[in-house]
């Protein structure tokens, strides 16, 4: 085609613009720094070191989201000369176009500031001193500072020299942001010498580095690669730190030199300074009443140049000296030039942006002389520009700074008075624009002084030619090639009309006889069931996935195997839940109805029956009673003696009994005992002498037992008036007189109480009750909860929100649930569950969890608490990923991904079971903002029919969500009332159950409700750690530490950020430290505001911190900012020095060792390294090892000595018949030394045990006899038990040397957990692990190993466990403590609350703890102060997608179901909710992608699927190379390269096998490394890394591919771009400067230079003011460069499949070969060593390979006629080697 060199890949299109011949003559000017100290041998080695240094740590960059999902929660840093690089650099910009790099610099940083990114622009001030080579640069580099600066409300730094500056230290660590985005090349080697530096020392600071190299963004994304930061960073920048010092010096030395040598040439004045001083005098001579920045700039800068040339002129004609520029421009030649400049600013000044984008292009360019002048008159720019930046008053409108001059503009003026102007064509400049040229020429006449060059007319005084041929052949054939037209091939299919049909009557329809039309592929139509020709089965995505055991099957291996799995699902389900099991009746007759609440109960009478029934009822209760009464009898001695030995776990005994007991007067008598038990002790540690720090825990339990009695015994009137009276004293002692005297039956004199608070002055706790209770009792305040019970829950009360919840459910409606995590909002889930189960037989309800590991927990709590006798083939329970599938469809609770609901409900053949589904339960739903995967959780949301749960902890915009969701739902009961009353005559003929079953679904209710739950049951501290001489310090962290009053100001408090009652004190405190004269201060007082309340609850609490938090923000409000200011500040810990990665990792086991101690065990560590999260754990258990060891007592000769006696005894012992049986001695040993955790020692002892009874039964036989005496047999006998007891002893380990809690579980249990892993690959060191309490858990972790690890946690036997984030999505792991280890990308404001949320869960602690173990204290206050994301619609659409719809409506059974569902996705995206532009934009993207498919004869014009369809929508995950690989297919291209190593052989060589890895690593295994890391000289010792170039013949393919891609979706662009919003077009889109006014239509000359509007109108008006045209729409690479930004497509959205990506450098970014590499030499070590992968992400990444070329092999032999293709049979034995492979490692 014609337009194919500008397609990907074109190298002349990516030249960088520094190689443009438009660059200045002083380009040349010698760079090497020859004469200066460069060449010092020390100073190359060590910036070689650096360089080698940097570029080997790019290619370990993670390629990221950069504002995940934190988007408030991290502040970073833009370097602004690496902005400058990247922007100046842009293909798409043409070198001059001043305003059209304005437009690149704000579309990038819009990108990032309207994705909610928060960052500060710093420019050093010695780099300013390299541009001065290039003086345009120069200019445009203060320009952007200026302009930045004044036009916008970015924060800009110019302050610093350099990144070595003292001053730039301190800035990074008051801010510390969390990363720099930086380049990692410069304009020239020293300047990427610089950023190299800047880089190493970013990393050494702890600050990570995000490259600008390969940069992308979609929608609500930007990507790029992050480099972490780590010790090894700083500990070779320290090394080097002198040296890189020195050469720093030097380059600026050098830097400052070549400036004066390239400049004063040019400026004619003795110095720089001079010439900076005459354009101050200029600048202050200039007292003119203009306004426009553009004009006085203008003014000023040419009288300054034509000064300054005229000085250049003079000293040229009396130096005898060479110069290193010459000019050959006259004086009056300049002023010809200057006056054409002067014209091209006045048109800037009148002529809007719409006018300009017209420009015509001219093929010429400017010659060397003119060049080499406008530099001087840029170096002239570039100081009259400092000067008003630092001297301009507040009044200066820098409005037109981005538009100071336009080259192409002051071209076309020169080529049109040069070479067009003449008597006959002679136009006119126009009035308004002819008075202003005038009376700028007027002033700079008069500021030039002497150097004046005549009148402002005529322009053109001199003949000089100042163009020459055109020099840039980038647009030469622009105007030769012409853009595709769109023309809509017309479609008869109802989906077509019914969702784009309005504006398909706006669009051209191509005739029947147009080439494209006639040329249409012709395909067989593609039957989803059947092959077309052979009418063999085919499968789908679903029969593909590995099936489990057939439940129905009469297979006795099957029926075994299913049996276990049944077993350990239910022991897995018992680990979560306990044993909850259900067995449930179906009741399909009986319409359930929402319980009704208590007030709207009628009273009936009650019959005979009823009467007899509750009378035995009470009865049972009163011997119940009774019982209970006894029971406590007995127990109440040993619990008291258990309470005095140990108040801790005697409390905890008495918990238990409590919580079983149903007697409210046992229960209260239990708390009284315990009450004068624990006042007792209190008693007795007050007499004790000497005691000065008395132990308050028992004071808080005194209490806890008081409060317990009055809030819940009181109202029933169990409590004596001794009862008050004990209690009253307990207050009296701990000096609460005021709550003593509040009880009633106590009656006391003001006299009276004065003289008891002296007497038991002694046992006070020394502060007043209410302090008490919310500093010491925080945990312990009561919460408020109902007491009624709610018939359709077990177990437990729900609150009055959770049954909202379950009336939701019995309503068949749907909702939309946040509550915060451990809230109890999953149990209406299993609530659904159930009730599903009760209807019926047939009816569904499907669980979608977001990961693999949580659908594998939720089945198992199924199967724990579900049972119900089903018709044979059916099961309760089924599971479906994307690599298993269990009883999928023959289950009543599909439990799956969101991947794979949707390939059930878009198969054509699985509607029948989809019609079964009654309910879907989105579990973690906020996974609909996230990065991968989105669209589903969005396609799944619109085409369910039935009710939804939608469930989730963090979402910050629920009520949108809910919105749209029941915009969906009212479509539904639109197209259901339709469906339903087109079909009224064919149901009517229907009887029995099809009947019951229409009546159920009108009882569907379509009403989304939305439920938000904000409260946590547990509260959370945070606490820092910091290390200090090797020991740790914990520092507790206010809440409100993280605020600042600029914060509260502008954003209030966040939502979700609440005190603990004990935090409520500190703010108090320190508010009155901070206002000494506080008028509230008494009144907020907790003694005041809580006054006599014996009992303060939970509620109090929190009605308190809102007083305080109110009052705060009034200070910030009225005039209080500064002591608002120091509070936030008092309550900040200052915890010592962070201390190094190194020193944090190897002091980690001392700091669980101190967690242990502080008794916050057991803990979760997050970590976001797999390596490191199996680092640690080693860690802590080889720290443990090392502690046994050295308590251990030598004992190994004693322990061979006891080996061998126990081996002579049991010989002798054999002899004899009645010797116990040595399987039951070796079950013994192994029991006792399992429980006591074998070391390698005990190991041996036990296989020698093992061999010993091997021996002995090989010597028994059935006629033994006895030979010995009894007596002398039981003298062995004792002898060896003596011996085996002490052998346990020798293998005990102490409890200090240990995490595991033996206690927490059985040995069988312990050994079923360990017997399921035994064959994983990591087996021993998970079970050394777990035997030490440790645990870690990662997602390349075998799912068994994670299950063992969550298992034996749960349990409570593991209490220590390393982990990444694959805990913080649902999986239930309830503990004491999280602790986040480690600081990353990913460590982020949702992630932050999804971990810390496991800790102090409901029902297992009344308080969760968070320790911060190095992380930065600014990163902390990020996290805990910034908000969750909100969620937004991400593009919905893709080819694969549309085609997979059209496979549904074309192929279904039911087609009007069909048809709704794909009307139902195509119509409801989140991204046009509400958006009509935006949806009209979807339609037209639909439109054309389906053109495509009907072009390559995918989908024919009816709609109807055809011939390699089938193959597409197999491998849809991987768009766009699914459709890559059929072109390569119908090419030939597989058969020409599988060709067998022998004639009639099937099977292929090496070459082959490697070739055709090769090629499909191109499209199924994309990877890409930084540019940077081509030039690295890292060895690579097993891989070869960068993946070689496609074959020639598969490169032509893509290309050809691509080419037609780009016409067709250029099409979509030219014809979407009618829905843009022009008037934001015409404005910059970050500072929303206008460039849009009125056209001058008077001026004859403005009309003819912008004559041109054909092929521009698809094209952002910025960008074709650097000739770019609707043909850039045809380059995926400058799509978003120039397209119209405000109708929502990127380059993403186009499904082209680079060859080879160029970075915004234009340097090509290489593929990662990690496929091809491992299918050579099947080694994970070498992806971590040389591929830089991690081994679990790389096994993770192979096997998506390995099943894409399954789904290929199988798709292939399916569709394949000949059974005996090459291909066929390739790619089979690709598919089994690659597997084997894998199956190895």
């Amino acid at each position: 085609m014609a337009y194919e060199a500008s397609l990907v890949g074109d190298k002349a299109s990516l030249n960088r613009f520094r190689l443009s011949k438009q660059i200045s003559p002083l380009a040349n000017v010698p760079k090497e720094p020859c004469l200066h100290d460069f060449q010092n041998p020390e100073l190359q080695r060590c910036m070689g070191e650096i360089t080698d240094f940097v570029l080997h740590e790019i290619p370990k960059a993670d390629y990221v989201s950069l504002l995940n999902d934190y988007v408030e929660s991290e502040f970073f840093l833009i370097d602004g000369d690496s902005l400058f690089i990247t922007c100046a650099g842009e293909l798409t910009l043409q070198r001059g176009q001043n305003l059209h790099f304005f437009f690149l610099a704000e579309r990038f940083l819009l990108d990032l500031t309207s994705k909610g990114a928060k960052y500060i622009i710093v420019f050093f001030k010695d780099i300013e001193y390299l541009y001065f080579q290039n003086a345009d640069l120069l200019s445009l580099r203060t320009a952007l500072i200026i302009h930045l600066k004044n036009n916008t409300e970015i924060a800009i730094r110019t302050e610093f020299s350099n990144c070595l500056d003292c001053k730039w230290q301190d800035f990074l660590q008051e801010y510390y942001p969390y990363f720099l985005i930086i380049c990692d090349e410069g304009l020239d080697q020293l300047q990427t010498y610089f950023l190299h530096v800047f880089i190493l020392h970013t990393l050494s600071k702890k600050i990570n580095v995000v490259l600008t190299s390969g940069q992308e963004s979609d929608a609500i994304r930007v990507y790029g690669y992050h480099i972490h930061s780590l010790h090894r960073h700083h500990a070779f920048f320290k090394q080097h730190e002198k040296t890189v010092n020195h050469y720093y010096q030097t380059l600026v030395k050098y830097w400052k030199e070549s400036r004066t040598e390239a400049c004063l040439p040019l400026s004619g004045c003795p110095s720089l300074e001079a010439l900076a001083g005459k354009a101050y005098k200029k600048l202050i001579q200039f007292q003119k009443d203009i306004k426009d920045l553009r004009y006085i700039v203008c003014i000023i800068t040419c009288s300054l140049v034509l000064e300054m040339h005229s000085h250049v002129l003079e000293s040229q004609t009396t130096s005898t000296k060479e110069t290193p520029v010459q000019t050959a421009l006259t004086l009056e030649e300049a002023g010809d030039l200057l006056r054409m400049y002067c014209l091209s600013v006045v048109f800037l000044h009148h002529l809007p942006i719409s006018q300009r984008s017209r420009m015509r292009f001219i093929d010429a360019c400017w010659n060397k002389e003119v060049l080499t002048f406008m530099q001087q008159q840029k170096l002239c720019e570039f100081h009259v520009l400092q000067h008003l930046a630092t001297q301009a008053s507040r009044t200066m409108d820098f409005s037109s700074l981005p538009d100071l001059s336009d080259d192409i503009l002051w071209k076309n003026i020169a080529y049109y008075y040069e070479l067009e102007k003449g008597p006959e064509f002679d136009l006119d400049v126009g009035t308004e624009m002819n008075r202003d040229y005038n009376l700028l020429w007027k002033h700079i006449t008069a500021l030039s002084g002497t150097c004046s060059t005549g009148p402002s007319f005529p322009l053109r005084i001199t003949s000089k030619t100042f163009l020459e041929e055109d020099c840039s052949p980038r647009k030469d054939n622009a105007s030769k090639i012409t853009f595709p037209k769109p023309g809509i091939i017309p479609m008869m299919s109802s989906i077509v009309d019914e969702f784009a049909g309005d504006i398909l009557i706006e669009l051209p329809y191509l005739k029947s006889d147009d080439p494209v039309v006639t040329s249409l592929k012709k395909q067989k139509e593609f039957d989803e069931l059947l092959h077309w020709h052979s009418r063999r089965p085919l499968s789908d995505d679903y029969d593909r996935t590995h099936m489990g055991f057939l439940g129905a099957s009469k297979d006795p291996w099957a029926l075994r195997s299913n049996q276990k799995l049944q077993t350990f699902l239910r022991f897995y389900g018992q680990s979560l839940e306990g044993n909850l099991s259900k067995t449930i009746a179906p009741q399909p007759d009986t319409q359930k109805k929402a319980y009704p609440h208590a007030t709207k109960n009628k009273k009936v009478q009650k019959t005979k029956a009823e009467i007899i029934i509750e009378e035995n009822k009470k009865r049972k209760r009163i011997e119940e009673e009774k019982k209970e009464e006894c029971r406590w009898g007995a127990l109440s001695v040993t619990m008291e003696s258990n309470i005095k030995e140990n108040m801790t776990s005697g409390i905890k005994n008495l918990e238990e009994f409590l919580k079983k007991c149903q007697s409210a007067s046992v229960k209260s008598g239990a708390e009284m005992t315990a009450l004068n038990v624990c006042f007792g002790l209190w008693m007795e540690q007050c007499k004790a002498e000497g005691k000065t720090n008395k132990n308050l825990n028992i004071a808080v339990e005194v209490m806890r037992r008081i409060h317990s009695l009055i809030a819940n015994y009181d109202q029933e009137n169990l409590l004596k008036e001794t009862d008050f009276h004990q209690i009253a004293k307990c207050l009296w002692y701990f000096g609460f007189d005021n709550l003593a005297i509040s009880l009633k039956y106590i009656k006391v004199s003001e006299d009276e109480r004065k003289a008891l608070k002296r007497k038991y002055s002694k046992y006070a706790v020394g502060m007043g009750s209410s302090r008490f209770q919310l500093q010491y009792m925080s945990p312990y305040l009561i919460r408020e909860e109902r007491k009624d019970p709610d018939p359709r829950v077990q177990y437990f009360i729900p609150d009055t929100w959770q049954r909202e919840l379950l009336d939701i459910v019995d309503n068949n409606e749907s909702a939309v649930i946040v509550a915060p995590t451990s809230s109890g909002k999953t149990y209406a889930s299993y609530y659904c569950m159930e009730k599903i189960l009760r209807d019926s037989d047939e009816s569904v309800v499907v669980y979608v969890a977001p990961t693999k590991a949580l659908v594998n927990q939720v089945w198992a709590t199924i199967s724990n608490r579900f049972d119900k006798a089903l018709p044979a083939g059916l099961a309760v329970c089924g599971v479906f990923t994307r690599d298993y599938r269990h009883d999928a469809l023959n289950c009543q609770i599909l439990v799956t991904v969101p991947q794979c609901l949707e390939i059930l409900l878009l198969s054509p053949r699985r509607q029948k079971w989809a019609q079964r589904i009654r309910y879907v339960i989105f579990d973690e739903v906020h996974c609909l903002g996230g990065e991968i995967g989105a669209e589903v959780w969005e396609h799944l949301l619109v085409m369910i029919r039935c009710p939804f749960l939608a469930l989730s902890a963090t979402i910050s915009n629920p009520k949108h969500l809910a919105d749209w969701l029941q915009s969906v739902k009212r479509y539904w009961q639109h197209t259901e009332a339709a469906i339903a009353r087109s079909s009224d005559c064919f149901t009517s003929m229907k009887k029995g159950a099809k009947e019951k079953k229409s009546i159920k679904r009108q009882n569907t209710s379509y009403r989304v409700k939305l439920v938000v739950y904000g409260e946590r049951y547990n509260d959370l501290e945070k606490h820092v750690c910091s290390l200090d001489h090797g020991d740790f310090t914990i520092h507790h962290y206010h809440p409100y530490a993280a605020l600042t009053v600029k914060h509260i100001e502008k954003y209030g408090f966040p939502l979700d950020l609440s005190l603990s009652p004990r935090e409520t004190v500190i703010l108090y405190d320190i508010m009155v430290k901070a206002q000494r004269n506080w008028p509230r201060a008494n009144e907020l007082d907790p003694e005041e505001f809580f006054k006599d309340k014996i009992v303060i609850t939970k509620a109090d609490a929190r009605n308190y911190e809102r007083e305080l938090k109110e009052e705060l923000e009034m200070w910030t409000k009225h005039g209080n900012s500064k002591e608002a200011n120091k509070v936030l500040l008092l309550l900040r810990p200052q915890p010592s020095s962070y201390s190094s990665e190194t020193q944090m990792q190897m002091y980690f086991p001392h700091f669980v060792e101190k967690l242990k101690l502080m008794d916050k065990l057991p803990a979760l560590f997050f970590l976001f390294s797999i390596k490191k999260v199996e680092e640690l754990a080693r860690d802590v258990c080889q720290f443990l090892e090392d502690k046994h060891s050295k308590k251990q007592i030598p004992g190994s000769e004693k322990e061979e000595w006891l080996t061998k006696k126990c081996k002579k005894i049991e010989k002798s012992l054999a002899d004899q018949n009645d010797i116990k049986r040595p399987e039951q001695r070796t079950e013994k040993v192994c029991s006792s030394l399992g429980d006591n955790h074998m070391n390698r020692k005990q190991e041996q002892m036990l296989k020698k045990s093992k061999k010993i009874e091997k021996s002995v039964k090989k010597k028994q036989t059935d006629d033994t006899r006895v030979t010995h005496k009894d007596d002398k047999k039981f003298v062995w006998e004792a002898e060896l038990d003596s011996i085996r007891k002490q052998m346990e002893k020798i293998s005990e380990i102490p409890s200090d040397c240990t995490y595991a809690n033996e206690h927490a579980i059985d040995n069988e249990s312990l050994t079923k957990i360990f017997d399921r892993a035994r064959f994983l690959k990591k087996n021993q060191i998970l079970r050394n692990l777990a035997l030490r309490g440790i645990g870690y858990h990662h997602a390349s972790l075998e799912a068994k190993g994670r299950q063992m690890v969550e298992m034996l946690f749960r349990r409570g036997f593991i209490q220590v466990v390393t982990a990444t984030g694959t805990l913080a999505l649902g999986i239930n792991m309830p503990c004491k403590s999280v602790v986040f280890v480690q600081n990353s990308v990913y460590l982020d404001a949702l992630n932050y609350r999804q971990m810390s949320g496991r800790a102090g869960r409901r029902g297992y602690d009344l308080l969760g703890d968070v320790f911060f173990y190095d992380i930065p204290l600014p990163k902390i206050q990020k996290l805990i102060k910034s908000n969750v994301p909100e969620l937004r619609g991400q593009f919905p659409l893709s080819i694969s997608l549309i085609l997979r719809l059209m496979l549904l409506a074309s192929k279904a059974d039911d087609k009007v179901d069909a048809k709704a569902k794909v009307l139902s996705l195509l119509k409801h995206s989140l991204l046009s909710f509400k958006q009509p532009r935006a949806l009209k934009m979807l339609k037209l993207y639909f439109l054309f992608s389906l053109q495509f498919l009907v072009k390559e004869g995918y989908v024919d014009r009816e709609g109807n699927t055809t011939g390699f369809c089938g193959l597409v929508t197999h491998l849809h995950y991987h768009e766009p190379s699914n459709i890559v690989l059929v072109t390569f297919l119908v090419k030939g291209l597989f058969h020409k390269l599988c060709q067998p190593s022998k004639k009639g052989s099937h099977i292929f060589s090496k070459d082959v096998m490697e070739k055709l890895v090769l090629v499909l690593a191109h499209l199924f295994g994309r990877r890409h490394i930084p540019a940077a890391a081509i030039k690295s000289e890292r060895k690579f010792y097993q891989s070869m890394v960068f993946l070689e170039d496609l074959p020639e013949d598969f490169a032509n393919a893509l290309h050809e591919y691509n080419c037609k891609i780009a016409e067709n979706f250029g099409q979509f662009l030219q014809t979407v771009s009618t829905l843009a919003d022009m008037k934001q077009e015409y404005k910059l889109p970050l500072s929303d400067l206008d460039f849009s006014s009125k056209e001058q239509s008077d001026s004859p000359l403005a009309s003819h230079l912008m004559s041109c509007d054909k092929g521009r109108t698809a094209v952002s008006p910025f960008a074709c003011l650097s000739r770019n045209t609707e043909l850039d729409l045809l380059h995926a690479g400058t799509v978003n460069s120039v397209i119209l930004r405000t109708i929502g497509i990127t380059a993403a959205n186009i499904p082209i499949l680079y060859s080879k990506m160029h970075d915004n450098q234009g340097r090509i970014m290489p593929l990662n070969a990690y496929a091809l590499d491992f299918y050579k030499h099947g080694s994970l070590v070498a992806m971590a060593q040389d591929n830089g992968i991690h081994e679990g992400d790389a096994y993770l990444l192979l096997k998506d390979f390995a099943l894409a070329l399954k789904a290929i092999s199988v798709s292939l032999s399916e569709l394949c006629d000949n059974k005996d293709d090459n291909v066929v049979h390739a790619f089979e034995q690709l598919s089994q080697n690659y597997w084997e492979k894998l199956e190895k490692v």
